[in-house]
């Protein structure tokens, strides 16, 4: 039974990168994929991962120039993005670029489904796994790992089996369609702005969006009351956006976790990342960026515990990501749970987001992931905005 350094279960952009990152630093990785699975994403990745995971042009597929918002009342709000654009990738290729670039590496990608994390001994745990495409259709196959990274998604298997508190993770249920995009004035499309829909009958609790892929465009939605209909969402919401008549190329659903893990090791050797660490972003459902700055994460802490065999090493990774983005991630919660309760609520959000000051820190916030501090005035104004839209003293 062959020994790794590293066995990656998932390869999406945590995965990936994880597995990346340690076969550059010397370490033997064997990465486990399971075939045929696209995460239904809105596919919009900002200037900051381009720049920081040295993303080529080839990948982008169209460059978002504004987002104009919806309000229940059907009133709209252009956010243009000043001197700038947000990426936009497909993730049926753009995750297989990152499993090929892990191979450029020096990794080794097997396709199939893990099984289990199995222990026999005090030694390494072993991964047993079922190669093949889908889910796996041949005999089980074994392998030790010195440590086992698990980036296998929303409903984690190895973080459920490893590691407490997994099996509890809130989610919202994510779907989407895949269509051909409209040609230049039809609808009411344009392919370099993203739509976001802030309207309690598209979704209850979240919001609903039209991104520009290039040819193709994302329409979906998202919610996590599971009596919600996602498929009669997104079908209102093509007829309303007059996209109902565009070809549908494919469609994707899959749970998203909206809340960080409080533990991503087990405490001995196994370390988990991405969605199945929950790193994806309250209010906006980012996680491109955050599961691919997780995997980074995780693979200097495993690196540092196959260096060191120290187990408090791993450890390292939540730490560091929530020292980094756990403040964003409070203030988007906040954000989610008061703005998005109710259509009254939502309405005056989406007037908010016409204030000059909130589309500018709005937009420098996103595109570099990091609160701006540096224009204490404006955030001043900004709460005192806030404040007298949630008690009602401003007319939407």
């Amino acid at each position: 039974m062959k020994t790794y350094d590293a066995v990656v279960v998932g390869g999406g952009p945590a995965g990936a990168t994880a597995a990346v990152d340690l076969a550059e630093a010397g370490h033997d990785v064997l990465l486990l994929d399971r075939a045929g699975r696209i995460k239904p994403c809105g596919g919009a990745i900002p200037p900051r991962l381009i720049r920081d995971f040295d993303i080529p042009d080839s990948q982008l597929v169209a460059r978002a120039r504004s987002a104009r918002m919806i309000a229940p009342s059907d009133r709209t709000v252009d956010m243009p993005i000043e001197g700038g654009f947000v990426g936009m990738v497909d993730r049926e290729h753009f995750d297989e670029f990152l499993r090929q670039r892990a191979a450029s590496a020096g990794v080794e990608r097997r396709t199939g489904a893990f099984r289990e994390i199995e222990r026999n001994d005090d030694g390494p745990p072993v991964v047993a796994f079922r190669p093949g495409a889908g889910r796996g259709d041949g005999a089980l196959e074994r392998v030790r790992a010195r440590v086992v990274i698990g980036a296998d998604g929303a409903r984690s298997k190895v973080a459920q089996q490893s590691v407490k508190g997994a099996d509890r993770v809130p989610c919202v249920f994510a779907y989407h369609e895949i269509i051909k995009s409209p040609a230049p004035g039809a609808a009411d499309f344009e392919s370099t702005r993203c739509d976001v829909y802030y309207q309690g009958k598209l979704s209850p609790d979240f919001y609903a969006w039209v991104f520009p892929h290039g040819d193709t465009t994302s329409v979906g939605v998202g919610s996590a009351n599971k009596g919600f209909s996602l498929r009669g969402a997104v079908a209102d919401l093509r007829r309303a956006s007059g996209l109902d008549g565009t070809d549908t190329v494919r469609c994707e659903g899959a749970p998203i976790p909206l809340k960080p893990l409080k533990r991503w090791d087990n405490g001995r050797d196994v370390l988990i990342a991405g969605d199945a660490a929950g790193v994806v972003a309250p209010a906006s459902g980012e996680g491109i960026y955050y599961a691919m700055v997780g995997g980074r994460l995780a693979a200097e802490a495993a690196g540092r515990f196959l260096a060191t065999g120290d187990v408090r090493a791993l450890a390292g990774a939540r730490k560091a990501f929530m020292k980094a983005h756990g403040r964003v991630f409070w203030v988007l919660g906040m954000m989610q749970y008061f703005w998005y309760s109710t259509d009254k609520c939502r309405e005056r959000f989406v007037s908010i987001c016409q204030d000059p000051d909130v589309q500018r820190l709005t937009w420098e916030a996103y595109m570099n992931k990091e609160l701006v501090r540096a224009k204490p005035v404006a955030h001043v104004r900004i709460f005192f905005k806030d404040l007298a839209h949630l008690c009602g003293l401003v007319t939407p």
